[in-house]
């Protein structure tokens, strides 16, 4: 057993509202799974990484925040601002791993994005 991290689940009041959110600024594909209720993400097609859901929001609690890595976090950063998103905390850097920022998605659940470079100070 590798002990990985294999789904996870995003919550939301208005799963179709976040899924077009998703969908403009990072490029993810959606498969309806449980109709009105569930939607199957992919988030890519490589071995690292893991693709997930977002579903029909149970609770208001959230007890995970997923990071997900881009390319350019400065043009990220605007893509979510265009498609309804909200910056929460600006990009900082992470000393000789990257940059990283959190965004609140159209349903207010936090997330954070990272772009890696070895040399951010």
């Amino acid at each position: 057993m590798s002990n990985r991290v294999t789904h996870f689940e995003i919550m939301s009041d208005d799963p179709k509202a976040n899924i077009k959110f998703f969908k403009s600024v990072f490029g993810w594909k959606f498969i309806e799974f449980d109709k009105g209720n569930y939607w199957l993400a992919e988030t890519g097609t490589g071995k690292v990484g893991i693709n997930g859901a977002i579903m029909k929001q149970m609770g208001v609690e959230q007890p995970v925040i997923n990071t997900i890595e881009v390319e350019d976090i400065d043009k990220t950063i605007k893509k979510i601002a265009k498609a309804g998103g909200e910056i929460v905390k600006g990009k900082e850097a992470i000393p000789k791993v990257g940059w990283l920022a959190f965004f609140s998605d159209t349903d207010g659940i936090i997330h954070g994005i990272m772009q890696l470079d070895k040399k951010a100070k």
